[in-house]
């Protein structure tokens, strides 16, 4: 049959089925290169990916705090319940045990120091008394965990500061108050010599009720706590007169 008798419809199908084949000759060659592009890309991402998490790493090491990196430990004065002073420094060390931050805490102290009181019948006693009632001090570093945890102690009140913020003491304080209280601490053979406790002041008006000059009165001129004695200045024959008494031998008038 020559192409002049082939029927009308075959000789329009065949050019049909040549642009149809023609057409997907392409799409086939192009899925080739698009199959060898993602091969590519595939093998190229994990060398991609690793070079990025080669240099990843010293960003998180830098991250990374470092012991020295813990703020410089420093000594604060925190306000407390009045004569709770000691339950509440010993539940703040408790505290910090149980939440393992020992390492950002030293000392927490109450100020105190030792005093040598009389009682009615003149018979001495050594006590300690406070320096600050209703303040303790503690060297810590302050972090927004330690602040926290001290804060949220019981019977803590807040940190002296300004405006909120914890200010701590100068040397010069520290010193004035450690002297003292870690004087209180030492074996009494050691320890400084003891204060007495004397309720008077320069200026008080007392009245001797003991003694040699019994029922005269003056004015304190001078107090000696180390020796827990008095000078009273006393109206002898018109002139004033310097008396030294036991400061239990007087009273106020």
């Amino acid at each position: 049959m020559t192409e002049s008798d082939q029927p009308v419809e075959d000789q329009a199908r065949e050019p049909l089925e040549e642009r149809v084949d023609s057409s997907a000759e392409p799409e086939a060659g192009s899925q080739v290169e698009s199959g060898a592009s993602e091969e590519a890309a595939t093998e190229s991402a994990p060398a991609t990916e690793s070079h990025e998490s080669k240099a990843a790493v010293p960003k998180a090491v830098e991250s990374e705090p470092a012991d020295d990196e813990m703020p410089p430990k420093q000594w604060y004065i925190l306000k407390v319940a009045v004569n709770r002073e000691k339950s509440i420094c010993d539940a703040l060390r408790r505290r910090i045990k149980l939440e393992g931050l020992e390492d950002y805490f030293d000392e927490i102290l109450v100020p105190t120091e030792d005093v040598r009181e009389y009682n009615k019948s003149g018979k001495p006693r050594i006590v300690k008394k406070r320096l600050y009632p209703g303040y303790v001090v503690v060297n810590m570093s302050i972090t927004d965990e330690t602040w926290f945890i001290v804060r949220d102690t019981a019977g803590v009140g807040d940190f002296t500061g300004a405006a909120g913020k914890p200010t701590p003491l100068t040397d010069d304080e520290v010193s004035k108050i450690l002297q003292v209280a870690r004087a209180s601490q030492v074996e009494e053979k050691e320890s400084p010599e003891i204060k007495t406790a004397i309720r008077f002041r320069v200026g008080d008006k007392v009245r001797v009720k003991e003694g040699y000059f019994q029922n005269f009165e003056g004015d304190v001129s001078t107090i000696d706590e180390s020796n827990g004695r008095i000078t009273v200045m006393i109206n002898i024959f018109g002139r004033p007169t310097p008396v030294e008494l036991d400061h239990w031998q007087v009273e106020d008038v």
